[in-house]
């Protein structure tokens, strides 16, 4: 099919894949399906008639789903023209709480961290489907998957904590403070006020998680997770400015 051309020059049918990162109700039988896409970055299109249930294309609009689209250029929202399933996510994690409470906070953040619509992450598209993959497999702990999630979108967007030297004059050590306003570690120098003082196996667990060390981090206690947890999610929400609201619902006992 040759694609029309509008007036302005712009392609009025796409194709792209994505993940269903949320959806909302539109009138009686509509959703906004909100996608975090390959080539084009964040979409929010229109899926006519999904909520029917003789929808063609309703039940494989749902989060959590990677997904090959073909959209019609809107005037305000593009719309959801054919949609097939390439991978449902969902479908591993939504027995059990922890994995899918991590993925929601997942959808969430990937959302709040691209923020400008139509403005290419792929980066951000490979980490996130990447991210689900590995929750799904259920290889690793689904608070330690989202912690390495959360602290790998944060240097994709271009705000990484400092772990290797201070977050404000760069000098490199075994820095004992951590000031999430500051940017990461920091020095006995520079320390701000309300820095706080992480045990140094939590530290060692964050630099693992960003490095992609999962034997390190497998092998970290409970309490270092847990405190790790707490940084990772403070530094996140610090940075974007906006809180990670399923980010409460997440299971971190």
């Amino acid at each position: 099919m040759v694609p029309r051309i509008r007036d302005n020059g712009g392609v009025s049918l796409y194709r792209d894949e994505g993940v269903v990162l949320r959806t909302q109700k539109l009138g009686e039988a509509d959703r906004i399906v909100t996608l975090l896409t390959r080539r084009t970055g964040l979409v929010r299109a229109v899926g006519k008639g999904v909520r029917r249930t003789k929808s063609r294309f309703g039940a494989r609009l749902e989060p959590c789903t990677h997904v090959d689209l073909q959209l019609h250029t809107g005037r305000s929202l593009d719309v959801i023209t054919q949609a097939e399933t390439v991978r449902s996510y969902g479908e591993a994690v939504v027995s059990d709480y922890s994995r899918y409470t991590a993925a929601i906070a997942m959808l969430e953040t990937a959302e709040k961290v691209v923020a400008v619509e139509k403005d290419p992450a792929l980066r951000q598209f490979l980490l996130l489907i990447g991210a689900l993959r590995t929750l799904g497999e259920a290889r690793h702990d689904s608070r330690l998957i989202l912690d390495a999630y959360l602290l790998r979108s944060s240097a994709v967007a271009g705000y990484a904590p400092a772990l290797d030297e201070c977050a404000r004059c760069g000098s490199r050590g075994n820095h004992r403070a951590f000031a999430v306003h500051a940017g990461g570690r920091v020095c006995s120098v520079c320390r701000p006020h309300g820095a706080v003082h992480p045990a140094p196996e939590t530290l060692r667990l964050m630099s693992d998680l960003l490095g992609g060390d999962w034997d390190g981090a497998d092998a970290s206690k409970g309490r270092a997770r847990s405190e790790c947890s707490g940084l990772v999610a403070a530094y996140l929400q610090w940075h974007l400015e906006n809180g990670i609201r399923s980010l409460r619902h997440v299971e971190r006992s």
